[in-house]
């Protein structure tokens, strides 16, 4: 028995059609690529809640950028742009 468990879920019209074309277009069943859309979608959003956690222990404990650090890379970009 593979290690796989059934979800089921609500489309509205317009986007299943999408996922059809994309479905046919790639030859890749509805399932496989929604399961992937998933994947991407849960590994981006706990890379987030990751970095946010670092960024808050960081900013617990006094870690910031000086004054002059973030005039320097303000000057860096904005010198850039013009």
């Amino acid at each position: 028995m593979s290690d796989t468990d059934i979800l089921t879920l609500r489309l509205d019209s317009k986007l299943k059609k999408k996922l059809d074309k994309l479905s046919k277009a790639t030859e890749r069943s509805r399932s496989y690529l929604a399961a992937e859309a998933i994947r991407e979608f849960v590994a981006l959003n706990e890379w987030q809640i990751e970095e946010t956690k670092k960024a808050v222990a960081q900013a617990d404990a006094g870690d910031f950028a000086t004054e002059a650090e973030v005039a320097r890379v303000i000057k860096k970009w904005t010198g850039r742009a013009r």
